[in-house]
């Protein structure tokens, strides 16, 4: 089932276009992939398993209001802003085209409302969720991904590629920028307050035993992730012969065609819609807890079908249009994400953790603001990042907000009052 949640519109799209970016420079490439579309995803889990909770509790050394900001960036981000319409636009775009007979606008919407009903009926349902997608989705989605990655290892269409302008200087630092446009790490805290529901629906109820499950199944997702993006990037590094770089959007149907001729579509139209139906369902169940819980008068119900509703419409703007409005708003929230799970993990043994939080966040939103407006294309606020981001250590490699983390973090750490030590028995145990 995490697996599945995981495993989306992102997750499917994304390492084709590394490889095809990297070419030759396939293993440093995908490594950075790998480190944020796996690895952080990993250290969320492992964080809500420390922790004992999901968001919620992760955040709750920040002041209520931060927290509560925090928490509506990550959900509408992940939610009907750009991840769940996300789920609905690829599928359509990369799996169920082909076999409807209309226009590309007419299609797209009928589809959606075909889509998100579905996804709809199982979400209004959460208690079924592992049944649903665990044991009948899931199986039959790895199996497909299993056929695509074995034809695609013992039969390339092509050697390794050319490598492009923008990755031949460092193919891991932009393949590890690349990792934040699957999600997987914003998604991770959320997911991961559903697999501990899950487990003690299934009558786990010790912690120490959620804690172990929680962490094996975060551990079997995070290499069945791994094990689904290096055949996609490698098919993307083997693809020049059948795909430029200017039409890498059709990249995954070109190459699935040229390995099982007509088959390949149904084939991908099978894994596309799978794959993005699971994490619709997940992200829609999700969204619907959080937001049910900061607005309790509204029933769980009619928030996951407003959402739907919301998705449905949002998923008309195109696959493009998502990718462009999203970038800006997850290279400002990924450092965010980044520095609150590792603080999670030092949460245990902090005296003054709402002090810590709040230096290492604040200085940490600072800078990232700074990448999103280098990435919102927008004239005024490039200028603004081009002045001050020169000036931070390591900017160049796209890690400028890890100095004043660290600072923030030294600074919290100076000016904690031991007197009030908030130290957590449950959580060291955890830890």
């Amino acid at each position: 089932m995490t697996f599945a949640l995981f495993l989306g519109a992102g997750n499917i799209i994304f390492p084709p276009q590394v490889g095809q970016g990297a070419g030759a420079e396939f293993w440093p490439a995908a490594l950075g992939f790998l480190a944020t579309g796996v690895g952080m995803p990993l250290a969320g889990i492992v964080a809500v398993a420390v922790i004992g909770g999901g968001l919620d509790k992760i955040t709750s050394p920040l002041p209520k209001w931060a927290a509560a900001a925090f928490g509506v960036a990550i959900y509408l981000s992940i939610g009907p802003m750009f991840a769940i319409p996300r789920t609905g636009t690829v599928a359509f775009e990369m799996g169920m085209r082909p076999f409807i007979n209309m226009t590309p606008q007419s299609g797209l919407a009928l589809h959606s409302v075909l889509f998100f009903g579905v996804a709809t009926l199982i979400a209004l349902s959460p208690g079924k969720l592992m049944d649903v997608v665990g044991k009948w989705l899931t199986p039959l989605l790895i199996a497909l991904l299993a056929l695509i990655a074995t034809f695609t290892i013992i039969n390339p269409q092509g050697p390794l590629g050319p490598v492009s302008p923008e990755w031949a200087e460092s193919p891991f630092m932009t393949g590890f920028q690349q990792g934040y446009l699957t999600m997987d790490a914003l998604a991770s805290m959320v997911f991961g307050i559903l697999i501990v529901s899950a487990i003690k629906a299934r009558g786990v109820t010790a912690t120490a035993d959620v804690t172990r499950y929680t962490l094996w199944a975060g551990a079997i997702a995070a290499i069945c992730l791994a094990a689904v993006y290096l055949p996609l990037t490698y098919m993307g590094a083997t693809s020049h012969a059948l795909v430029t770089e200017a039409g890498k959007g059709e990249l995954i149907p070109v190459y699935v065609e040229a390995l099982f001729g007509d088959a390949g579509k149904l084939i991908l139209a099978l894994v596309i819609t799978l794959a993005c139906l699971t994490t619709a369902v997940g992200l829609l169940t999700s969204c619907g807890e959080f937001f049910n819980r900061l607005l309790p008068a509204v029933p769980y119900r009619a928030l996951v079908v407003v959402m739907a509703i919301a998705s449905a419409l949002i998923a008309n703007l195109g696959l493009a249009a998502l990718i462009s409005i999203s970038i800006p708003v997850l290279v400002t929230l990924y450092p965010l994400v980044l520095v609150l799970t590792l603080l999670s993990y030092l949460r245990p043994h902090l005296h003054d953790a709402p002090r810590v939080f709040t230096w290492s966040l604040g200085l940490t939103l600072l800078v990232s603001l700074l990448d999103g407006f280098e990435a919102s294309g927008i004239d005024t606020l490039m200028a603004i990042s081009h002045r001050i981001e020169p000036l931070l250590p390591l900017a160049s490699m796209n890690l400028g907000w890890l100095a004043p983390a660290l600072m923030g973090l030294i600074i919290g750490l100076l000016t904690s009052r031991r007197e009030q030590s908030n130290l957590d028995p449950e959580l060291i145990r955890n830890s």
